[in-house]
């Protein structure tokens, strides 16, 4: 999906909500029991036919920017018909920060029947805090809330004029530093119309081979380890940022980066809920590091509240989440995986006076809608993962696709001695699959065969890698729950019975079989992975996994794994979404450290030594600190 993007497909993604042409059913081939009557699915099921509850498009990254156009006086917006609410709005004060924020003016206007604006001029002499009244251009951050105060979207324009005024171009998401190597790194970001942009770094200059909206620039030929401005031209505008090259792989410098998991709304109230996503939590998160120096993040899952059979909002909520990052990953990467809240499906749903049943499954088409997709189109991730799950022995038709992409949910990069590697337990995910495998479907906290596959050859490559000491694994599933997902995960409460299933039929493997299988993998077969990092479980906690902890319900039948070493599993789903509290599980005597406070994990690289620390970025209190390697 590089080079697609929120507002590259909104036009594409509109028409498929809303005109229902005949689909291709070949798209649900490796599901089961699912038909279609007049262009529309529905299934069958004891009887009944359940027909598909179909999306209509309510909010859009494109409504609730607002389509702004200059007036005589300012700009003015317009959300569309029905929608009120309030405009807060205010100077981003470019230059004057590192992180640039909005800082709001004194009162908000109203948005009636859609429409507001604000008034430019009132903004002049005292408030002119940008110099906009000498340069005759500036640039104005608005934040959109309904009529409850229901946050939907934080905005960006820039203007020209003293009055009349124009809206100017305007980078309206980014830029965001990614895939950061030695020699350079990608540098993407949103303009509000085509453009031709040019990035400078180095005394060199990068640019785009066309006018479009969505860049991605990539940025080579750098030195390593070093401090790099860049600037970037877009139409008469500039901004100024800089990023840090990465070391030459295997230096052993020291450095530093950041795990958590879990930003999805939490309660509380305000910036917690910005539309899907805790903008209050995040931005605390993401100036910790910062402030701590560290090289990168890695976030895996349930970054919004998803689990929506819309398109258009699912853009939004991501939309929603980057922009809380945004004024930080101009300078470092944040490097994102998929969690269950991710979810964005086909929804059958039937009702009663009595009882309600409801079937879920991946959207299709796979390529434009599936939670693969749209993920991919709102992140820049390596693209060196496994291509899909076809080709596997249960792919029902090897001729042709029947599973969704895992590129840019599924992958590896390094840093320096580090390497992580990404995977993705919610693939092909159908949230009712556990309950009901009627339709067929994957399940929460499975890996299936194909990307294991990979996982087995990359663990194999790193641990060749003479520049590589350690290696991280991260999914978003625990792979031993300890508080609030004990009934699933990759533990089921101990029922191996559960799997996906594929064309009506179970895999093969049950979820601690599959779980055993990647133990081995990581653990008996590997010296150099050092630790499991999850979420989904909405604590921070740590579990030592070592020869004796016990992994299995006391009456299991399939044959049993010994593990040969010690490593950790790092929980650390604590980045804002409603907490859970700690059950009690076989391995409970391993598990130290558990909290349902907000945490963020630092893991200080020296070498061969690593040095964990979590903070609690609401307080900046310690929560915990060990010695994760000390050889």
């Amino acid at each position: 999906m590089r080079g697609t993007h929120t507002f590259a497909l909104a036009a594409m993604l509109l028409w498929a909500v809303t005109v229902h042409s005949q689909p291709d059913t070949s798209a649900f081939r490796a599901h089961s029991n699912i038909s279609f009557s007049n262009g529309r699915a529905f299934i069958e099921y004891n009887g009944m036919r359940i027909l598909e509850d179909l999306a209509h498009p309510s909010y859009s990254v494109q409504r609730m920017m607002g389509q702004p156009q200059g007036t005589d006086t300012g700009i003015a917006f317009d959300f569309g018909a029905g929608f009120n609410g309030k405009l807060y709005y205010g100077f981003i004060p470019h230059g004057d920060a590192r992180h640039p924020h909005p800082v709001y003016f004194r009162a908000p206007v109203n948005i009636v029947n859609g429409k507001a604006a604000i008034r430019i001029i009132g903004m002049s002499g005292s408030y002119d805090m940008v110099g906009w009244q000498k340069n005759e251009r500036g640039v104005v951050g608005y934040r959109v809330t309904d009529d409850t105060g229901q946050m939907f979207y934080d905005g960006i324009v820039e203007f020209r004029g003293k009055g009349p005024f124009e809206v100017a171009p305007t980078i309206v998401e980014g830029p965001f530093v990614n895939i950061l190597s030695e020699q350079g790194a990608v540098i993407s970001f949103t303009t509000n119309m085509p453009l031709v942009v040019e990035v400078e770094a180095g005394g060199r200059i990068f640019r785009d081979t066309a006018a479009c909206t969505v860049h991605e620039i990539a940025l080579s030929g750098l030195a390593p380890a070093t401090e790099y401005k860049y600037t970037l031209r877009y139409g008469d505008g500039r901004q100024h940022f800089s990023f840090r090259t990465a070391p030459r792989p295997g230096s052993r410098t020291a450095f530093s980066f950041t795990y958590a998991s879990d930003s999805r709304a939490g309660q509380g109230g305000g910036e917690r809920n910005v539309w899907g996503a805790n903008h209050y939590i995040m931005k605390k998160i993401m100036a910790l590091g910062q402030m701590k120096q560290a090289r990168f993040m890695q976030f895996t899952g349930d970054l919004v509240n998803g689990y929506l059979n819309n398109t258009d909002n699912m853009h939004l909520q991501y939309a929603n989440w980057k922009r809380a990052v945004q004024p930080f990953t101009h300078y470092v990467p944040i490097y994102a995986g998929m969690g269950n809240h991710e979810a964005l499906v086909h929804r059958f749903v039937h009702k009663t006076p009595t009882d309600s049943i409801a079937f879920l499954i991946d959207r299709f088409p796979y390529e434009t809608e599936s939670a693969e997709a749209v993920f991919a189109a709102n992140f820049v991730n390596p693209l060196n993962g496994p291509d899909s799950e076809d080709g596997a022995p249960y792919d029902p038709n090897p001729s042709q696709t029947d599973f969704p992409s895992y590129k840019e949910n599924v992958y590896f990069y390094t840093y320096d001695n580090v390497a992580v590697i990404v995977l993705n337990s919610d693939y092909w995910y159908a949230p009712t699959t556990a309950r009901l495998p009627h339709t067929s479907g994957g399940m929460h906290g499975y890996i299936m065969d194909m990307q294991l596959k990979w996982l087995e050859k990359t663990v194999a490559d790193l641990e060749r890698n003479k520049a590589v000491d350690h290696i991280f694994v991260t999914t978003h599933t625990p792979f031993f729950p300890n508080g609030g997902h004990v009934s699933d995960d990759m533990w089921y409460r101990g029922n191996n019975a559960m799997r996906p299933y594929v064309a009506g039929k179970p895999m093969e493997k049950g979820i601690i079989e599959r779980r055993d299988q990647m133990l081995d993998l990581l653990v008996n077969k590997s010296k150099k992975v050092r630790a499991i990092l999850t979420g989904d479980e909405h604590n921070y906690n740590r579990l030592r996994l070592t020869p004796e902890t016990v992994i299995y319900p006391e009456k299991y039948e399939p044959a049993k794994i010994t593990l040969s070493r010690t490593i950790y599993q790092i929980n650390n789903g604590a980045a804002g979404a409603p907490y859970y509290a700690q059950e009690q599980t076989p391995w409970t005597p391993y598990v130290s450290g558990f909290t349902t406070r907000h945490a963020l994990v630092f893991f200080h690289v020296k070498g061969k030594k690593i040095q964990v620390e979590v903070l609690d970025p609401d307080t900046l209190e310690e929560v915990d600190r060990f010695d994760l390697m000390s050889k």
